[in-house]
């Protein structure tokens, strides 16, 4: 590529960016191409656009809502150390084995209807899970509906960009904003909200049901929009090259793994050590809000600063230490800087998980290998990146404590600076 056009694309991905445009639609493939939403009003096409900016407000409420009142179901339900370790895993894992199942769907029944279903199967396992039922107890519904929740949540994850990008092409700086800010909105508001609805209500049944009401609503405002869609078989036509077999993808893949390791045990982990620490529940909720609230402030930046460099190594390398370095800081640091510890996470994780999705752009030359290098980090990335609940939540019940906790953030911080600066650099992904 001569300096022209090397420039040329380096901009565009500046303002690809800048204007949250590195959504990756995973209907790329499809022969006929997927049409956009049918709306027949300008109103309709807002009424389209609030759906979906609600949708992604729901996406991660069922992390963080979970954790805020864990020592409470523990206690009340009398919750196996395996259960808990697997009720903070599994729907992570499910991310990730559910988003190659996504476009598949979409392309037999229509991404709006698998959209639809989606939090059909999304409300149910959030009615699900606080259930107690007959001579079971709570375990088998808490498992059930989290299973249920994280396979609606992938597919949710894996279509609901495509859609924004092709329905709003003119608007995605704005639709691209509101819909990556709902997301982590979703995470602050669970991890905000759920211990003081548990105060109020008494019992922490009542805080989880809370969030089936969120999602009740917006299925119910999606339904007729969905439902008036044409059904359109589409078939595969694949192009691009074959990512699986290119060093730079698995770089890229690796660092996706990495963050994700760090980004959900946020969600899993940081308000109960926070309790464990001497914080109050409602603080410990309020501390674990702001710092995902900082994760906002992070994204909103981190993705434009990333494409103005010739390669993104500086910005990986620090954005995954401050990560990893605040993680531990939050176990290991004095309480009385919590809110600092927690802040610095925050900062360095909506930083990490953004440049981690801009490299999908950066690392490659047209739209089709993107797309399935998103699908590799997505299926890799959240199924490999769930080991990190997995390893906190065992480290916890060998140690009684989170102190190996803390060393396994500094290591994971650590190696996700390595991958981070060979993804950096500045070349394509290849067959």
């Amino acid at each position: 590529m001569n300096d022209g056009r090397a420039a040329c694309k380096l901009r565009s991905v500046i303002r690809n960016a800048e204007n949250s445009e590195f959504l990756v639609d995973a209907e790329i493939d499809e022969v006929p191409a997927a049409a956009p939403t049918r709306v027949s009003t300008r109103r309709g096409l807002v009424y389209l656009g609030a759906c979906l900016v609600l949708i992604g407000l729901n996406l991660r409420t069922v992390f963080s809502s979970f954790s805020a009142v864990l020592p409470e179901i523990t206690a009340d339900a009398g919750l196996p150390g395996w259960a808990v370790v697997v009720l903070t895993t599994v729907p992570v894992t499910l991310l990730g084995v559910f988003a190659p199942l996504a476009p598949l769907l979409a392309r037999r029944f229509g991404a709006e209807r698998v959209l639809l279903g989606a939090m059909a199967v999304l409300t149910a396992g959030l009615l699900l899970r606080p259930l107690d039922l007959p001579g079971a107890g709570h375990v088998p519904a808490l498992l059930t509906g989290t299973a249920a929740c994280g396979a609606a949540i992938a597919l949710c994850n894996v279509l609901l960009p495509g859609v924004v990008k092709r329905d709003f092409p003119h608007r995605l700086g704005l639709m691209g904003g509101l819909y990556t800010t709902a997301i982590c909105a979703s995470a602050a508001l669970g991890a905000g909200f759920t211990y003081p609805v548990f105060h109020a209500a008494g019992h922490w049944t009542a805080a989880l049901w809370f969030w089936a009401l969120p999602a009740a609503v917006v299925l119910l405002l999606f339904l007729p929009l969905a439902l008036r869609q044409p059904a359109v078989r589409h078939q595969l036509q694949v192009e691009g090259v074959n990512v699986w077999r290119s060093a730079v993808a698995w770089q890229v893949t690796v660092f996706m793994v990495l963050q994700a390791m760090m980004s959900f045990s946020v969600f899993a982990w940081l308000a109960p050590i926070l309790r464990e620490r001497g914080i109050d529940g409602g603080t410990a909720g309020l501390i674990v809000s702001v710092s995902i609230a900082l994760q906002m402030l992070g994204s909103l930046f981190a993705p434009g600063i990333a494409a103005r460099f010739a390669d993104q190594r500086a910005i990986n390398v620090l954005v995954a230490l401050m990560t990893g370095g605040g993680f531990a800081l939050s176990i290991f640091g004095p309480v009385d800087l919590v809110w600092l510890w927690t802040g610095l996470l925050g900062l360095g994780q909506g930083s990490l998980t953004a440049v981690a999705l801009t490299m999908i752009m950066l690392r490659t030359r047209e739209a089709h290998t993107a797309a399935h290098l998103s699908g590799m980090m997505q299926g890799v990335g959240y199924g490999l990146g769930s080991t990190g609940t997995l390893l906190v939540g065992q480290l916890h019940q060998a140690t009684d404590g989170f102190a190996a906790a803390g060393v396994l953030f500094l290591v994971v911080g650590a190696l996700a600076a390595v991958f981070g600066y060979r993804a950096g650099r500045d070349r394509y992904v290849e067959g």
